[in-house]
């Protein structure tokens, strides 16, 4: 299986970073191919711009997008890894889809019906935030993380999520707690290999 892992966050020494490292080491040594676009290391432009907004309505996007494109082309399963800040995913991967799941790239409307272009790829989300699960559950925000990404940007685009992992209070994590973390990481890569 051909995976693209798009990671979010700047810091190499953070819990994000470790999950990556995680997911890569898991892929690699099952065999399967795997890319990684670290936004922040290669330094991704996350602002609409006018002209990326005019170019998107002919088709015509920046050579950066285009390659990001490519990548997300080449993929068969797409693992999103970025943390909640604010409710939400950092400013460079909100920007990233912005700028690369572009019309007639990501989604389209035949006769005024929304259809996701990304039909047949997998997709796993892995995200740490500060919260509880319960304190997120208690004022609806679960609810409301999985409507804005899950409904409307993951499946959106056709994407089979496979797995959305919310990893909480990962600011006061205990050891116990990334063991058991990476464990569910690698169980479920492992049944994916199985599947495939």
């Amino acid at each position: 299986m051909r995976n693209l892992i798009i990671y979010a966050h700047p810091n190499s020494d953070s819990l994000n970073h470790f999950f990556k490292q995680v997911i890569v080491e898991s892929l690699q040594e099952s065999g399967q191919e795997v890319e990684v676009r670290d936004l922040n290391q290669i330094d991704f432009n996350p602002v609409l711009s006018l002209e990326d907004i005019k170019g998107q309505r002919t088709g015509k996007v920046a050579l950066e997008v285009q390659k990001e494109q490519d990548f997300i082309s080449w993929a068969d399963q797409i693992i999103f890894v970025y943390p909640i800040w604010w409710a939400g995913m950092p400013a460079i991967m909100k920007g990233y889809i912005d700028r690369v799941f572009s019309y007639g790239f990501a989604y389209r409307y035949d006769q005024g019906v929304q259809k996701g272009l990304f039909t047949g790829k997998k997709a796993i989300i892995v995200n740490s935030h500060g919260k509880s699960k319960a304190e997120y559950e208690a004022i609806g925000m679960d609810k409301a993380l999985a409507l804005t990404s899950d409904t409307g940007v993951f499946t959106y685009c056709g994407l089979e999520i496979q797995q959305h992992f919310y990893f909480d209070k990962s600011d006061r994590a205990t050891l116990e707690n990334v063991a058991e973390w990476e464990s569910q990481l690698k169980s479920l890569l492992i049944e994916n290999t199985i599947a495939v």
